[in-house]
């Protein structure tokens, strides 16, 4: 689809990959969309027919379709290559005259263009993950390089782009394996030195079974896509690991670890030191599982080493409500949370007494905190935190402790209440560090609303 170039570009780049040379930022080896190079592909397509390593297919899906069933009546496979493509029944220049395959060709009759795989012959192959592979050609069927439409398919514009553009290693997913000799074949029909393969293992499902999918993140709750992505077509908006408040170190080092190991117990690694450690050959050749959690665990980890600052900067960024609140005093309620945070969004929760005076009280907590004698109390309490002036959260602190010692009581009779006026619950930080913080008006504001409704 049309966006999808820029979305991969964009993708690319929150990850810290800045593309080297490309549509948007052009070198000496383009065009770089297969659109563009046509031409080029027509150009080794007519190459290989001319060396007689491909040849001109007319058979319509329709003729095939009869053939192949014909086949299974008889309980065979219909492989279109070299026992049967110069059969009768198939209709390609292999059987047809030279005069025939021009006419066709000048009339307009739709074709396609078959590689003509050899026969007899034991490919050795060498994957950098897998190992050495031999490979029976007679195994292989014919595919098709060039399509009627004039558009190559994937295997001839793979192996003609990557030569063109001097790739030294073609590193893609374990379901490319089984193409990886017919890439080969055809690096040798056009005289060309193949490149070093790798085939990585695929990325499956939390259980561990079967490839990981998109409608997985959406039955399980967690993202697939680094950026979020809006399909045009059918306006379904699918999440993002950006959007979702994850950091892009975490994301990098959490892909790079699935199905490669460093040979360590080193799980936390930047980016320079994954391109200094990265080796094909620790990369596993099973599959690797994704683990939601572990993602999450790394997200909490470059969090944590981010400065109070940092997080409070991206906090007045990203929400709205904090944009004219010092960001001093952002600072001071993060170091408060901080360690109990894994994402920015969770500082809303952690944090949101600091801004904003209860609505509502836990009721659970309302029947554990307060008594028969709690507003007799409370009062008592709030005519002595009146003559505080909260100057030091020190001496503020030392001066409840004393009278709450005084009174003989236990200290859950004024704190646990205290807590719930000031928070809600019996959630948050030091009850007399967010006393501090709120100021003397605030809090007597607070405990009044809850003296109220007991």
């Amino acid at each position: 689809v049309a966006e999808a170039e820029d979305y991969i570009v964009k993708a690319l780049e929150w990850c810290g990959m800045n593309i080297d040379e490309g549509p948007n930022n052009p070198g000496e080896y383009g065009p770089y969309r297969q659109s563009e190079r046509k031409d080029i592909y027509a150009k080794y397509a007519e190459q290989l027919i001319k060396d007689d390593k491909a040849y001109y297919a007319f058979d319509t899906p329709e003729q095939l379709d009869i053939i192949r069933k014909e086949y299974e009546d008889r309980k065979e496979t219909f492989i279109y290559n070299w026992h049967n493509r110069e059969a009768g029944h198939l209709k390609n220049s292999l059987v047809l005259s030279e005069a025939e395959t021009k006419s066709f060709i000048e009339n307009g009759e739709p074709y396609v263009i078959r590689f003509k795989t050899p026969t007899n012959k034991k490919i050795q192959l060498k994957d950098e993950i897998r190992g050495d592979i031999v490979i029976d050609s007679n195994t292989l069927d014919d595919k098709i390089l060039f399509k009627n439409d004039g558009m190559p398919t994937y295997h001839l514009a793979n192996i003609v782009d990557d030569h063109l553009m001097k790739i030294t290693h073609v590193i893609r997913g374990e379901e490319w394996l089984p193409s990886m000799a017919l890439h080969h074949l055809l690096y040798e029909a056009l005289g060309w030195e193949s490149p070093s393969f790798a085939h990585l293992p695929l990325i499956l499902k939390p259980t561990g079974k079967g490839k990981l999918s998109k409608r997985d993140g959406d039955k399980l709750g967690f993202p697939v896509f680094p950026l979020e992505w809006k399909d045009s077509k059918t306006n379904e908006t699918s999440r993002g690991y950006k959007e979702d408040g994850y950091f892009t170190e975490a994301v990098t080092n959490f892909l790079a670890l699935l199905g490669w190991n460093p040979g360590t117990e080193q799980e936390i690694f930047s980016l320079e030191e994954l391109i200094n450690n990265f080796s094909l050959e620790k990369v596993n050749k099973s599959g690797a599982r994704f683990d939601p959690e572990k993602i999450k665990w790394f997200n909490n980890h470059y969090l944590q080493e981010k400065s109070s600052e940092e997080i409070a900067t991206l906090i007045k960024e990203q929400d709205e409500n904090k944009v004219d609140i010092d960001i001093e005093f952002i600072k001071l309620t993060v170091d408060l949370v901080k360690e109990r945070a894994s994402f920015i969004e969770d500082f809303k929760d952690l944090t949101e007494y600091f801004y904003e005076a209860p609505k509502e009280y836990n009721e659970k907590n309302l029947k554990k905190a307060i008594k028969e004698d709690s507003k007799e109390l409370l009062q008592e309490f709030k005519t002595i935190l009146e003559k505080e002036n909260f100057d030091s959260e020190e001496k503020l602190t030392t001066n409840i402790k004393a009278w709450i010692t005084s009174k003989e009581i236990g200290f859950g009779k004024i704190m646990m209440p205290l807590r719930i006026a000031l928070v809600g619950s019996l959630q948050g930080a030091d009850v007399f560090t967010i006393a501090f913080l709120l100021g003397k008006n605030e809090t007597l504001k607070r405990l009044n609303n809850l003296i109220n409704i007991i």
